[in-house]
């Protein structure tokens, strides 16, 4: 069983309890300045790929042998761990849906997309343009992450939802598998990206031709063949006009007809698994 807070000093070695290493709540200050990640799958992706970020953890009896290695990490590490009563770590988390664990980390930034680095990798790309909901972008990184989609592209809409602590509870550790970059200016960066890549807007545009999902597919192994580049606007307004002006086609998803259109986050788990077939 991990220890409830460092491992004590040998001249203590048999003493029945530790004093803790942390109080019991980071102060508000605190929580500020450090990001909450919560639950075991986002933790487990936190430590297995960036450990030295994790500044304090969190977490309940019950998760006690679950997170044996990483109370080991950070003792190795002279960083605080410790466990808590649930309601003790409900007021950590911020929230009841913690998942029994959380992790406090320095919030990251987001590096920006290089389109010419883009044009040698030859992989395809999802676009958020305007996504404003967290609990969407941390579906769609969960959804990218579960088919092995590499790179997410967020632009500077004052709309579009970036990393929080609600999209990295959704998300289930997706943040941790997808790089995700900011793409400012994007009418200017998808028209530079049509040198490299075939860019799509998804939209109800009457005025232009439209292709399906299926023109997503069908271009690994061809010669000469662009990958593809999708864009994602929101549910209320879609895609912005001048970034849908910059899109070479108009992509849709034909449906029944029974409703208009697909939450957001189920086009682009549609669209995600399209994308990585290839």
């Amino acid at each position: 069983m991990p220890p409830r807070g460092r491992p004590p000093h040998p001249s203590r070695a048999r003493s029945r309890t530790a004093a803790p290493a942390i109080p019991s709540a980071p102060e508000p200050t605190e929580s500020r300045k450090l990001f909450r990640v919560a639950g075991l799958s986002a933790v487990s992706a936190l430590f297995t790929h960036e450990p030295e970020r994790v500044e304090r953890l969190f977490f309940d009896e019950r998760l006690k042998p679950a997170v044996g290695a990483f109370c080991k990490a950070m003792a190795a590490a002279r960083k605080p761990y410790r466990m808590v009563e649930a309601d003790e770590l409900a007021k950590v988390a911020g929230t009841v849906l913690h998942g029994g664990v959380v992790a406090l980390m320095a919030p990251r930034t987001l590096p920006l997309f290089d389109t010419e680095a883009a044009r040698r990798a030859t992989e395809p790309l999802l676009i958020l343009d305007g996504v404003g909901n967290p609990h969407n972008l941390g579906a769609i990184l969960r959804t990218a992450a579960f088919f092995g989609l590499p790179r997410v592209l967020v632009s500077d809409h004052p709309g579009q939802a970036l990393p929080s602590e609600a999209a990295y509870r959704v998300a289930e550790g997706g943040f941790e598998w997808v790089a995700l970059e900011r793409a400012p200016a994007l009418p200017a960066v998808l028209k530079r990206l049509r040198a490299s890549h075939r860019v799509f807007g998804t939209a109800l545009d009457q005025t232009r031709p439209t292709v399906d999902a299926g023109a997503l597919t069908g271009w690994r192994g061809k010669q000469g063949a662009k990958p593809p580049a999708v864009v994602l606007g929101n549910e209320e307004d879609g895609i912005p006009p001048a970034t849908l002006a910059a899109c070479e086609a108009v992509l849709t998803i034909p449906g029944s007809g029974r409703v208009q259109s697909l939450n957001v986050a189920a086009t682009a788990a549609i669209l995600i698994h399209a994308l990585a077939a290839g």
